[in-house]
């Protein structure tokens, strides 16, 4: 898949910008706060309505202004597609595709797949689990639309529960809805499980691969999936993982009773990432750990482009400058094949050579 064209208008520092891209690499350049980062949030923005960086979209509308507009023309599946978002302070978004309102930001997804690595992906090693949770989920709720509305349907049921855990006190009454919301919580946490399971072990035989041959042989990448300790087999069918969940919710009921807090689900969920055997999290270094985030972000392309028979957009925000030179040459070897929209500071013509430059300076971009 293409994103061959995209037009801006409001977002972040753009009053108006539109470009023509490459379908192969496209290097944008310029200093520090000028806009570049905003230009890749806003083409992964296109394709599950969500920021690595915002929590609420009226953060990406320019300040001074009530209303911004994201378009992406796309070539994917043989077909043209034209992807629209509009945002407005105080309303809900509207999402559109070929001009049709879409009724969920997973349908974006069907069009539009991209995999972004960024500075704050260090975080995906070294920070507690909630970043690595999220890190499957933006990647598995791009591929399965059935998980995107499963993960939506547990946020919404997790957050009634918290309520009912946390009144139950003052309102013993709220007790009576309690073993119905568990139930759903089972079932819909049993597909959750089944597929985080499923796409953990696709990576772990793609990931390990690439981390060696980053690091020239030198590191020996392992990922585990860890989640409710009744769950002996997280790739078991949803009905057993079912029966397990709702085994860990009984003996966990007193302890949430006592302390208010949802303790049993898979929301405790973790990826555990081991480098030589030990855990990544608390003794990788700072190039281990890039490197180690790379190789997850590579290798969830890989698994992409296996899924739908097309390569994702490839976002990589200032990667390069952190990597030497055998490790930058790395990189570019291996992103050919599928369209690459990477920012750095310096105007390098050899990343380009069979792309397309940018500038970027306060917001204006041009070619």
């Amino acid at each position: 898949m293409i994103l061959q064209r995209l037009e801006l208008d409001f977002f972040r520092n753009y009053v108006h910008a539109q470009a023509e891209l490459s379908a192969g690499v496209n290097v944008i350049c310029g200093e520090n706060a000028q806009g570049k980062t905003n230009l890749l949030e806003a083409v992964s923005f296109l394709s599950a309505a969500r920021s690595h960086r915002a929590r609420y979209d009226r953060e990406l509308i320019q300040f001074g202004v009530d209303h911004a507009f994201l378009k992406g023309e796309v070539l994917s599946r043989e077909r043209n597609f034209t992807q629209e978002i509009r945002l407005h302070r105080g309303e809900r978004r509207q999402l559109f595709s070929n001009g049709v309102k879409l009724k969920a930001a997973s349908e974006l997804s069907q069009v539009l797949n991209t995999i972004l690595f960024c500075p704050e992906d260090l975080s995906l090693i070294k920070d507690a689990a909630a970043q690595r949770r999220r890190f499957l989920d933006d990647a598995i709720c791009q591929l399965r639309p059935k998980y995107a509305a499963a993960l939506a349907e547990y946020r919404r049921l997790y957050d009634q529960k918290s309520r009912i855990l946390k009144d139950w006190e003052e309102k013993p009454s709220l007790l009576d809805t309690l073993d119905d919301f568990n139930l759903r919580m089972a079932q819909v946490g049993a597909v959750l499980i089944h597929y985080r399971a499923h796409f953990v072990r696709r990576l772990a035989q793609l990931a390990p691969a690439i981390q060696t041959d980053f690091s020239g042989g030198r590191e020996r990448l392992e990922l585990q999936y860890a989640t409710v300790s009744t769950v002996r087999d997280p790739l078991a069918a949803p009905k057993e993982l079912l029966e397990a969940l709702l085994e860990h919710q009984q003996t966990h009921r007193r302890a949430e009773l006592e302390s208010g807090l949802c303790l049993s689900g898979p929301h405790k969920d973790d990826l555990e990432v081991l480098i030589d055997g030990q855990s990544a999290r608390q003794f990788a270094s700072q190039g281990q750990t890039r490197t180690a985030c790379l190789s997850l972000k590579l290798a969830c392309r890989e698994i992409f482009r296996g899924d739908t028979g097309e390569w994702p957009v490839l976002l990589l925000d200032d990667v390069l400058s952190e990597l030497d030179a055998r490790r930058q040459s790395f990189v570019l070897e291996r992103i050919t094949g599928g369209q690459v929209i990477l920012t750095c500071c310096e105007d390098d013509k050899q990343i380009a050579r069979n792309g397309k430059r940018f500038t970027v300076e306060n917001g204006v971009l041009k070619e």
